[in-house]
């Protein structure tokens, strides 16, 4: 194979609409990689003319990945789609199905875990890809695969930022009214509304496009094309989708420490003035619903924070290519994001199952070899009292 050192592709670049083919990625002579292992191709070598269309010109000056690498992926896409969807599944079935637990603010778990389904439901599409070492699906199923991700990804955000809301109204404002099922089931619409724009707009190619990126075994929205709409569309999704969620929930969550800061200081003052060494052992029926709606909190600041672990490196990703220096990202970097966000999809769901305590409840009660220990609360100093007075 000659050197193709100076061999320039059209479409837009970073530089003058070229970009240079590596020469470092081949040897004068040489068709296969060192060992001869597998022969040595371009990214994209068995992709349909068509379908490469789509494909950024930046993308196509890369070799194509080792199959080890595709194979691998595919494999750990796979232990990832079992774990979130039977942990998902789980969470669903459980908090739609237990009486208890299927109140307002729960709505937005619900939520939550329909979109992290979603989110690993289009994961077959990955799979077969990498077993390809390239896409089969066409234009159908990039288009398929990013709608989804844009859905669970964005929708995943802004119900963060509503169970934050839901969490701060209930312990930083005790003595405000509650969210209604009304409320509640709006929100979670409006949600859904939020996303939609962020999801249909690309789909459609009315503002961005969804395309290929990394391996081309995923699909996400452009953020590597040089025009204003394009960067302008990255810039926005960027702040409507991570930084208005996330400074929401930052918000919220800071003001629900403040009031847990300023609780917990009362109580040890308190516990002093009657001579106790922790008040919550002689404590009312309400401070100790308090605490347990401090422990829901602690859940969801987790959550937040798996939220962050897997959608900063996308928005870092995309602001490089748009607005930084792309030469950065190669096709496995840009592959980072897609497992990170997977990843944080199959934790969320166990998230749950070991801090939520009625959650825990309906797990021992519905699935005893899942070896779950959870006390059932004291409920009830006021019970107790109501049955002492009936006696």
């Amino acid at each position: 194979m000659a050197l193709l050192d100076g061999l320039t592709l059209p479409g837009a670049g970073m530089t003058n609409d070229t970009y240079l083919i590596r020469p470092a990625l081949f040897r004068s002579g040489e068709g296969v990689a060192a060992g001869g292992r597998y022969e040595m191709r371009m990214l994209g070598w068995n992709t349909p003319s068509e379908y490469m269309d789509y494909v950024h010109p930046y993308w196509k000056t890369f070799q194509a990945p080792n199959p080890f690498l595709h194979y691998m992926l595919a494999v750990l896409y796979i232990m990832f789609m079992f774990a979130a969807l039977v942990g998902n599944g789980v969470v669903i079935w459980v908090f739609t199905s237990a009486k208890n637990l299927r109140t307002p603010s729960n709505m937005f778990i619900i939520n939550l875990a329909i979109l992290d389904f979603i989110m690993m439901l289009k994961t077959p599409v990955f799979i077969v890809n990498s077993f390809n070492e390239g896409p089969i699906w066409g234009k159908l199923g990039c288009d398929t695969f990013a709608l989804m991700g844009s859905y669970s990804g964005v929708g995943g955000a802004v119900t963060n930022a509503a169970i934050a809301y839901d969490r701060y109204k209930t312990i930083a404002k005790p003595f405000e009214a509650k969210i209604s099922r009304g409320t509640a089931l709006m929100m979670v619409v409006g949600i859904w509304a939020y996303a939609s724009p962020w999801a249909l707009l690309p789909l459609f190619n009315i503002w961005g496009r969804f395309v290929p990126e990394g391996f081309l075994t995923t699909c996400t929205f452009d953020y590597m094309s040089e025009d204003a709409s394009t960067r302008a569309f990255v810039g926005s999704i960027f702040v409507f989708a991570y930084i208005v969620p996330g400074s929401l929930v930052f918000y919220f969550y800071g003001q629900i420490f403040v009031h847990v800061r300023a609780h917990e200081q009362a109580m040890r003052e308190q516990a002093k003035k009657m001579n106790v060494a922790n008040l919550r052992s002689v404590g009312s029926h309400e401070d100790q619903e308090k605490s347990v709606e401090i422990r829901i909190a602690k859940v969801c600041m987790g959550l937040f924070f798996l939220f962050l672990i897997s959608w900063t490196p996308y928005a870092v990703v995309a602001l490089i290519a748009a607005f930084g220096d792309r030469s950065k990202l190669t096709p496995l970097v840009s592959m980072i994001p897609a497992l990170t966000c997977k990843f944080v999809a199959c934790v969320d769901p166990w998230v749950y199952a070991i801090n939520h305590p009625r959650y825990r409840l309906e797990l021992q009660k519905r699935m005893p070899w899942f070896c779950i220990h959870e006390e059932k609360p004291q409920d009830t100093i006021s019970q107790s009292t109501c049955e002492t007075e009936k006696a």
